[in-house]
């Protein structure tokens, strides 16, 4: 049983999404069933529109199911307050924002740091661990600008820096390539498997296409209410 939960680690069992507008049901997706491996990188793939932002909300715990069930490493979201799941994710799960969701008034590095502020790293250490996850990334000369003094491709990869920060076993990447050009999309990739690759990290991306599928070890694709796992 214990190899089992170790080995999926996210499961989601029926899962249901909806939102009532006028008092009318809107059906986002229904009856959703999967288990992803620990290790692996999984891509959704589906059109805008479809719900895979909504679906990466409920995986991070950011949003509650309407029905059916998410677990994470054997644990049930539904058994979790707000205050729990907010300390998982912030131990955790890393998620990477399609809008990048940096805070405008703070630097690159403080943006990096704010993940880290609750847990009990010495503040030196911190600071080192922010600059280096930066310098890598290519930021090294920029760690005190603002965000609007960088561009969008800097921008996601702070964004990035922020999400690895606290080592997540869980990073789920909203089109984390989406905005950039091809030569930084490779090395924001690159960026994304060390984890997988060193400790195991599972990582999900959601998107509607351009992320590279060599790099995948399952491919779903979201239409219609259903995600179904495509079959070479």
């Amino acid at each position: 049983m214990e190899d089992n939960i170790k080995k999926n680690v996210l499961e989601a069992k029926d899962l249901k999404k909806s939102f009532f507008l006028n008092g009318k049901e809107i059906k986002v997706f229904d009856q959703i069933n999967f288990a992803f491996e620990s290790g692996k990188v999984i891509v959704i793939k589906g059109r805008s529109g479809v719900g895979k932002s909504t679906l990466l909300s409920l995986l991070g715990g950011l949003d509650r199911p309407s029905a059916g069930s998410i677990s994470f490493e054997g644990i049930g979201f539904e058994n979790l307050s707000n205050e729990e799941l907010a300390l998982l994710r912030r131990k955790k799960i890393g998620i990477i924002f399609q809008n990048f969701n940096l805070l405008s008034s703070w630097t690159a590095a403080e943006n990096v740091e704010a993940v880290l502020m609750h847990s009990g790293i010495d503040e030196s250490i911190r600071r080192q661990k922010v600059e280096s996850l930066l310098t890598e990334l290519g930021l090294g000369d920029r760690l005190d600008n603002l965000p609007s003094e960088l561009s969008v491709g800097q921008q996601q990869r702070v964004a990035i820096a922020r999400t690895l920060a606290n080592d997540p076993t869980l990073i789920l990447a909203d089109e984390p390539t989406g905005d950039v050009d091809p030569e930084t999309a490779n090395e924001i990739i690159e960026k994304l498997l060390v984890p997988v690759k060193t400790r195991g990290a599972t990582l999900v991306v959601t998107t509607h296409g351009n992320f590279p599928e060599s790099f995948a070890d399952q491919i779903f694709q979201m239409k219609d209410g259903q995600i179904n796992l495509n079959h070479a």
